[in-house]
């Protein structure tokens, strides 16, 4: 299982290549110190698995994450950062992240986090989202999907229809049905009420 490890700092290229000798079947084969190196180098090696920091210093994470997505759309990109940056985790997964991980994760529990990934799960450290469990019981009561939850968050954001669209790769008319769908579920009668409906059930 090749690895390619994006980070501008050499000693966390370095320790990864350590921390992954705790099994023997992953290999670090390359390594990238900028957005557009990582695109290139993803481009070249097609690793199984992308390690990719951030914050570097040419791109933002989901530019990155969108053209690695391009150049090698098998790869399973996991997020390794020493930031519980939130809405920088979250815009990375948006974009298509497999996973978010702090970098000082053990050893051990890298590599069981790298096999979750591989077998097709997201895995994001629990320390990053800590109310998650939370949220995850208030959509379930609110009666909102997955899908109309993310256009939502997206739209409290201030994104417009056409931005969510591009950012979660979906048609603009789905986008809308999508919004118009948790609006109704919210009893709310514009965004803007169903944004503060949202929050108050504990959704945003």
């Amino acid at each position: 299982m090749t690895v390619l490890v994006v980070d501008d700092h050499p000693v966390v290229r370095d320790g990864v290549s350590l921390l992954l000798r705790y099994d023997p079947a992953m290999t670090v084969v390359g390594s990238a110190e900028t957005g557009r190196s990582a695109i290139r180098r993803a481009g070249e090696l097609k690793p199984v698995l992308i390690l990719l920091d951030l914050r570097l210093p040419d791109m933002l994470a989901p530019e990155v994450i969108a053209e690695l997505r391009r150049v090698h759309p098998a790869g399973r990109i996991v997020v390794f950062t020493a930031h519980g940056d939130h809405q920088g985790v979250r815009a990375a997964l948006d974009s298509g992240a497999h996973g978010c991980l702090l970098k000082d994760v053990a050893g051990t529990d890298l590599v069981a986090a790298l096999r979750q990934v591989l077998k097709g799960e997201r895995v994001v450290d629990p320390r990053i989202f800590p109310d998650d469990g939370q949220r995850s019981d208030a959509l379930a009561r609110s009666g909102l999907t997955r899908r109309e939850y993310e256009v939502l968050r997206l739209a409290a954001q201030g994104q417009t229809n056409p931005e969510i669209a591009e950012s979660t790769g979906l048609a603009r008319n789905t986008v809308k049905t999508y919004l118009q769908s948790a609006l109704h579920k919210l009893g709310a009668r514009n965004r803007v009420e169903a944004i503060g409906k949202a929050s108050e059930a504990g959704l945003l």
